[in-house]
């Protein structure tokens, strides 16, 4: 069975566990149903599409569950899907709630999800004065909570990108850290598509006259706008710094390298003087000048010491030693 909790609310209380198989009936406008499902058969989904007035189109999206956000209206009723994500070792996944949403019933179903509303319900059950706000407050409690679960990702990828900065200021990045660079910011673009559509639905819900949702409870979407925006926004400076990272990486890396080549240029320089001067004196011709000088080979030492310590002292004052 994938029904996790279905009860009737009155007054923001739980009054009874209610059916699938039946819609109870209602003793106050105000009182609705609350149907939580995880990955539910399609019997299931049927049973409530009779007994609720679902619409079949959003019963067959919330069957398939690759849907991108949005919300749809079918009469008086709306349907919302909402993507959710968790951070699985270096990978995000993603899942699916759909929420059917109607005057007196809010069906959730989750596929995919790490999260259970278990903890959601009973904070809420707690507040019934919040909770005797009706489906609409309980759809904004969902989706708040879904969004809420962005930004934890966000953060531990964070952490680790400003530890990989860190490194590359300090030493090269390995081949692992350069693929580990790919690995996330692709990560983060595909997270981006998912947040641009969260976006756009949260959005709607906040500036759209649609039914099921009262006046006084949208300015509670606004919240939940909010606070897609400020993770898309982190997301973005988080592809940034990605980006800027490998080209810091790049460009120190470039520069350690040019300094070893303008290392090892001057002492080839330096070495040049003694190696030629030594060829010449070891051609060994019997006529050579200076060949018979008494102290010609101390001579021919002191000078190149003294061409070669000239070189080393210029080539430092140059800083390319």
């Amino acid at each position: 069975m994938s029904v996790v909790a279905a009860y009737l609310y009155s007054a923001g209380k739980p009054v009874e566990s209610v059916s699938l198989d039946h819609a109870p009936v209602m003793g106050n406008p105000s009182d609705f149903v609350w149907i939580g499902l995880v990955e539910p058969s399609e019997q299931e989904l049927r049973t409530l599409q009779v007994h609720y007035g679902l619409h079949p189109l959003a019963v067959e999206d919330a069957l398939k569950a690759h849907q991108l956000p949005k919300v749809d209206v079918y009469g008086d009723q709306l349907f919302v899907v909402a993507r959710t994500a968790h951070l699985d070792g270096d990978k995000i996944l993603y899942g699916e709630t759909a929420v059917f949403l109607g005057p007196n019933h809010i069906i959730s179903v989750r596929h995919g999800s790490a999260r259970a509303h278990t903890e959601l319900r009973s904070h809420l059950e707690a507040a019934p004065s919040l909770l005797s706000h009706g489906v609409d407050y309980v759809l904004h409690a969902i989706l708040d909570f879904i969004v809420d679960g962005y930004l934890p990702i966000v953060e531990t990828i964070e952490e680790e990108v400003l530890a990989m900065e860190d490194r590359a200021l300090d030493t090269f990045l390995e081949r692992d850290d350069i693929m580990r660079i790919f690995h996330l910011r692709r990560e983060l673009i595909r997270f981006r598509r998912i947040l641009g559509p969260m976006s756009e639905m949260a959005s709607r819900l906040v500036h759209l006259d649609l039914p099921c949702l009262d006046a006084q409870v949208q300015p509670y979407f606004k919240d939940v706008y909010d606070h897609v925006r400020r993770v898309e926004v982190m997301v973005e400076n988080l592809r940034e710094v990605l980006t800027s990272v490998f080209e810091v990486s790049h460009l120190l890396e470039s520069q350690r390298q040019g300094a070893t080549t303008r290392q090892l240029a001057s002492w080839a320089a330096i070495l040049a003087v003694p190696t030629a001067i030594a060829g010449i004196y070891g051609m060994n011709f019997h006529n050579m000048p200076e060949l018979r000088t008494h102290y010609g080979y101390f001579v021919v030492l002191a000078v190149m010491a003294s061409i070669c310590g000239l070189l080393y002292l210029r080539f430092k004052r140059a800083n390319w030693l």
